[in-house]
């Protein structure tokens, strides 16, 4: 059976390397993660209890519309339960913006060495999309600006950006969509929020009251820890959510997802805590970085994306064989850099021992 045309040129996408897979290839007892931003604190305690004592109803659908989750973060962030759609992770909600707003001939547009999955949905619907260079590793968004067409229907724009863990500020964001023209849709993705430092990042959800075509996604599988059972969701004005909720899938979202984000979402001291914990190791793996001979980029996220004087991908398989996973930058367009999640010291340490044999500087 022939796939359509479009499906059969597309090249899926790499997550991080899994663990167990590593430890099969090489023999290894014990390998640290560094690949994928996940939590290293693991979830929070009260999202584990929640989700024991929700094992019994197992046999039971779950909320289609995730009720008591939507009203929690409507809570939460003051919003109304109808500016909110939850989703299995932030990507499906990328995948819904596709179906619901592109045909084929439209096109969208993001940036160069960004989140791939808006590049994905989009050529999913066959709706090429355009992109435009970083500008000292993050968007430029008057270049962004300039490189709308006629056939544009949305804009993804990942802030902290995934994997330069740069950022738009609040002024430059805000110009910016008073110059987009309504009838395009602004996807603002903002999976690492909770981890900005910055005081002039973006008040996104602010901007809503005034641009009905904006979109900003949020999700559990960071800062919260639950990557494991993915949970996302995007908020914006109801019209917007409703239409969105006319493709997503019934049950969508799994029980225990929904009951562990909900526990999860209460938990704020595990957040700050979290917190603490990569504010307190990103100096130890940027000095750690930048001894051996790489280029860092000031991130305002859960990683460190680093330019290296040799290939990313050779440090990567260098690493693996040690039984620590990090991720290369080739997919992201970018063959001589690497991205590490900052974790704990014990990971860290492992890593920074291995890199100046890697780089020749031991």
């Amino acid at each position: 059976m022939q796939p359509r045309s479009l499906v059969a040129d597309m090249t899926p996408y790499e997550p991080g390397k899994p663990i167990e897979e590593v430890q099969r290839e090489f023999g290894l007892t014990e390998v640290f993660k560094l690949a994928s931003n996940e939590n290293p604190l693991g979830p929070s305690p009260k999202a584990l209890e929640a989700i024991r004592l929700a094992l019994p109803d197992l046999h039971r659908y779950p909320d289609g519309s995730a009720t008591l989750l939507r009203h929690d973060l409507a809570a939460f962030h003051k919003l109304a339960p109808g500016q909110i759609l939850v989703g299995n992770g932030s990507d499906e909600i990328l995948q819904l913006v596709a179906l619901a707003y592109l045909e084929a001939g439209d096109r969208t547009l993001t940036a160069r060495c960004t989140f791939s999955e808006y590049d994905f949905c989009s050529r999913l619907l066959n709706a090429p999309c355009d992109t435009v260079p970083l500008k000292q590793w993050t968007y430029d968004l008057d270049a962004m600006f300039h490189a709308i067409k006629s056939s544009t229907k949305v804009i993804f724009i990942s802030n902290p950006n995934n994997p330069t863990g740069t950022y738009v500020s609040h002024d430059d964001l805000k110009r910016f969509l008073a110059q987009v023209p309504q009838h395009i849709l602004v996807v603002l993705d903002e999976a690492y929020a909770e981890f900005v430092r910055a005081s002039d990042y973006p008040r996104s959800l602010q901007l809503l009251q005034q641009h009905p075509n904006l979109l900003v996604l949020r999700t559990f599988s960071k800062i919260y820890g639950l990557a494991g059972l993915r949970v996302g969701y995007g908020m914006g004005h109801e019209e917007l959510i409703r239409i969105l909720h006319k493709v997503r899938q019934p049950f969508n979202v799994n029980s225990l997802a929904q009951i562990a984000a909900r526990a999860a979402l209460q938990d704020q001291e595990h957040v700050s805590r979290t917190r603490r914990c990569i504010s307190d190791q990103m100096p130890l793996l940027d000095n750690g970085l930048r001894q051996v001979g790489c280029q860092t980029v000031p991130s305002q996220a859960n990683f460190i994306f680093a330019s290296t004087p040799v290939a990313g991908r050779f440090v990567f398989q260098q690493l693996l064989r040690h039984g620590v996973i990090i991720r290369p930058m080739d997919g992201f367009g970018e063959p001589k850099a690497i991205r590490v999640t900052i974790s704990s010291l014990i990971e860290l340490g492992r890593l920074l021992g291995l890199l100046p044999a890697i780089f020749g500087k031991s």
